[in-house]
């Protein structure tokens, strides 16, 4: 899974954040592939233009993730395990199996989370849109800047960034993202969330298949009536 299409593993929170959190994660984790200023252009450049061609080259994708959320209210942190597929950066599907199950899915507009046999309905593709056009314009890293203060570093593997919020829009809800992407094709390796609820996440991501043919119904959503 290319980096830039990777946000929608920071849909699985809702138990512990609020929905204006959520949004947040996910506007801020689509715009992560810029580095700060005083990186060279040649590691902006190559950042860039590598997560843009692995859109291209890389439009499905299914794998399993493991999450591992902590909080000082916690007495040790909680382990969950599952299995995604993904079909660009508008189709999302997510069944956790470890602890408990839960089942997320992502169509176009709308997000569905069940649990226990009850489905919770969120229409979030304007707040996705709109942080896709971010990432998507020659703005964007002037957008970048201007919300997030960003490092980069890389070492033999990875290139890491970590975000943290300048403007208040993401300053209330964020303390900091850090993505890790495979140097070697720009998949996305690991997401950590740290928000002002005090629950951090770290997602470990290994995409297992890559361009699979992935049935419709996979990511079949309700709708609001």
């Amino acid at each position: 899974m290319a980096g830039s299409g990777a946000w929608h593993f920071a849909f699985r929170q809702r138990d512990t954040i609020p929905r204006s959190r959520l949004r947040c994660a996910l506007l801020a984790f689509l715009i992560l592939p810029g580095v700060l200023a005083a990186q060279s252009d040649d590691l902006l450049s190559r950042i860039l233009e590598g997560v843009q061609q692995a859109q291209k080259n890389y439009t499905s994708s299914c794998g399993t993730i493991t999450e591992t959320r902590s909080s000082s209210l916690m007495v040790k942190p909680l382990v969950l395990r599952g299995k995604f597929c993904a079909e660009g950066t508008t189709r999302f599907a997510l069944d956790y199996f470890e602890p408990s199950s839960m089942h997320i899915r992502f169509n176009e507009n709308y997000l569905n989370v069940t649990t226990d046999g009850k489905t919770e309905v969120m229409e979030i593709g304007r707040s996705v849109r709109r942080a896709q056009s971010y990432f998507g314009r020659d703005t964007s890293i002037g957008n970048l800047k201007k919300n997030f203060s960003i490092a980069a570093k890389q070492d033999s593997r990875d290139y890491q960034m970590k975000l943290v919020p300048r403007s208040d829009t993401f300053r209330r809800r964020l303390n900091y993202l850090v993505v890790k992407l495979d140097k070697r094709d720009f998949s996305l390796r690991s997401l950590e969330v740290d928000g002002k609820s005090g629950v951090n996440s770290v997602f470990v991501v290994d995409a297992s298949s890559v361009n699979p043919k992935i049935p419709a119904d996979m990511f079949e959503v309700y709708k609001p009536k």
